[in-house]
């Protein structure tokens, strides 16, 4: 079997930078165990699977781990694929997900996410979090995530995670955000997912699902930029709507090509 193959950064408006993801288009749903081989293989931190059935889009998405109840990055990916490549024309995309409908509004080369509100509450910090990360929070709060906050921007920079006590942890589909108040922006992040190929996912837009409530409360604003600062970076355009969250990006087509199933 042939199938199509784009790669996307996602969230950025530079080749290089953001967050890779891969995208295959479908007719119709393969099974589940292939799908899977086949995000092992693409071996970026997450693979957007669609199948067009025209007003809605059925959209999951794949690490090289196991299937994940929401990925940020990879559908502004798909987005970006329909509108760009495959010439869809409609300015709203709706997704059926296992985290509901999902819009995705465009205008121009921005792509506005329609997500759900995740906001955290206060939690303990587990002993084993606690011992892997050689800086302390100010506060700890969890969603589906841990959320870490810092006071500053130069903590997050400074952060070093032992990766073998780290990995030890079991946080199902969750990770762990750090964050902390932003230099040159509302607010900063890093993202690191325990066990996970990707250690540190370059750009997270679930993760602000929890960042743009908690970070709304905080600083007394509804619409905020954010940084996530890893290594490729990524910027994120966010608005909180109470029990919805938009987060807007950029992107850019990386390759486009074919895959083979056999």
């Amino acid at each position: 079997m042939q199938l199509h193959l784009y790669q996307i950064d996602a969230f950025t408006d530079e080749l290089f930078s953001g967050n890779p993801a891969c995208v295959v288009p479908l007719s119709e749903w393969l099974a589940d165990d292939l799908l899977l081989k086949i995000a092992k293989e693409n071996a970026v931190a997450e693979t957007a699977f669609f199948v067009d059935n025209g007003l809605r889009i059925q959209l999951r998405w794949f690490t090289p781990e196991a299937e994940i109840d929401l990925c940020g990055h990879a559908t502004l990916a798909t987005a970006h694929a329909l509108k760009e490549i495959r010439g869809y024309s409609r300015k709203t995309i709706l997704f059926e997900t296992k985290s509901g409908e999902l819009e995705v509004e465009t205008a121009n080369s921005e792509y506005t996410l329609n997500f759900p509100s995740r906001k955290p509450s206060t939690t303990p910090l587990p002993s084993l979090l606690q011992e892997s990360i050689n800086i302390q929070p100010q506060e700890v709060l969890k969603a589906r995530d841990f959320v870490l906050v810092y006071n500053s921007e130069e903590d997050i920079k400074n952060l070093e995670i032992d990766r073998l006590k780290f990995d030890k942890l079991e946080l199902g589909s969750g990770g762990v955000i750090f964050t902390a108040p932003g230099k040159n922006c509302d607010f900063v992040s890093r993202f690191f997912t325990p066990g996970a190929s990707v250690f540190e996912d370059p750009v997270t837009g679930s993760a602000h699902c929890s960042l743009i409530p908690y970070w709304s409360e905080k600083l007394d604003k509804i619409e905020m930029n954010a940084h996530q600062i890893s290594e490729r970076g990524g910027k994120l355009f966010c608005k909180y709507n109470g029990d919805r969250v938009a987060i807007s990006g950029n992107a850019r087509t990386y390759s486009i090509g074919k895959l083979y199933t056999k």
